[in-house]
């Protein structure tokens, strides 16, 4: 069955499976509400119970404990503990503080931005399911960033000639999207084996499918890999660096690993070209080694992503390729 519950007046009832992915009048109040499956619309309740009682669990915790500032080069985040896809824990100055330290050895200043760590939104889901299966759905998100660059409400997917394994994975990364409301409305035209979608034209939306859904995909793809390896982190987004002759530049994604080990990873999902010379000075002045200095590009093939590492002093990399590369690191 599916499941509609009205935002406005609190009503909740289960209607036809059929009528997933539109928008019904509420039988009491008549407000249009959107229509989802049962099972994901409960199981991203139970999700986001658990995690709150995690949070609670850990801020009561923290309540007993004495000032911590005496461990500031330790890991402020018991990240075993924490689901990091739902967790705003990372999202202080103190989980940041390593990483200003290490930066102040060089006297470079940084700003973070807390907001960019914040995973309590689904941008993290989504971009961990594109990065997965990019090979099959860069086909849907390069759809949406041409039609957004070009102004266009609606785009148009079509299953016809895909394989049924194919044609299901493409299905049910829309329904999630849907569902996580990256679209406005979503339509599956069985007859016609064609998905129609409304996209959203809210800037955050925009931005993730312009690119920013790499970023996304870099950091949880580290945030998970040094989580199961217990390896103690802070860690940043969108991290601004000023150098002493105020040079400013932003750092997609950086670690700070056991306190000493950075590991910079920026990402790209269209052109890099014209950007490497760029990188090339940026990792210099950091002071980070080359293999520690990643350039992350979608759908980049694994030979040409060898042969560039070989010729420039940064490392390369494909979405496929990050966490075996991780793995020679740590």
């Amino acid at each position: 069955m599916a499941i509609l519950r009205c935002g406005k007046c609190g009503h909740l009832v289960e209607v036809s499976n059929d009528a997933v992915g539109t928008a019904m009048p509420c039988p009491k109040c008549e407000n249009k509400v959107a229509v989802y499956d049962t099972v994901i619309f409960v199981g991203k309740v139970l999700e986001k119970y658990f995690a709150q009682q995690n949070e609670l669990i850990q801020l009561r915790n923290n309540s007993r404990e004495t000032n911590a500032s005496a461990t500031a080069s330790k890991l402020h985040v018991p990240i075993a503990d924490v689901d990091i896809h739902n967790t705003s824990e990372m999202s202080s100055d103190f989980q940041h503080g390593p990483i200003h330290e290490w930066f102040q050895r060089s006297k470079i200043e940084v700003r973070p931005n807390l907001k960019a760590v914040d995973t309590t939104g689904f941008f993290d889901e989504v971009a961990l399911s594109l990065g997965n299966r990019y090979d099959l759905l860069k086909e849907v998100s390069e759809k949406i960033r041409f039609a957004q660059q070009k102004g266009y409400t609606s785009i148009n997917i079509h299953l016809s000639k895909k394989s049924q394994k194919d044609a299901q994975a493409i299905t049910t990364f829309c329904q999630q999207l849907y569902a996580y409301s990256f679209f406005a409305r979503y339509n599956y035209q069985r007859e016609e084996k064609v998905i129609r979608l409304t996209l959203q034209t809210a800037p955050a939306i925009q931005e993730f499918f312009g690119g920013e859904w790499m970023e996304w995909y870099a950091f949880m793809t580290m945030l998970a890999f040094l989580r199961d390896r217990k390896r103690e982190f802070s860690c940043a987004r969108n991290l601004s660096v000023i150098f002493p002759n105020e040079d400013l530049h932003e750092l997609d994604v950086f670690f700070l690993v056991d306190g000493n080990k950075p590991v910079c990873v920026e990402c790209k999902t269209g052109e890099f070209r014209q950007s490497i010379d760029k990188y090339l000075v940026l990792r210099k002045r950091l002071g980070i080694q080359k293999s520690h200095f990643i350039l992350c590009v979608a759908g980049l093939v694994p030979e040409h992503a060898v042969g560039l590492s070989s010729m420039y002093d940064i490392t390369f990399v494909s979405e496929s390729q990050l966490v075996s590369h991780l793995a020679k690191l740590f």
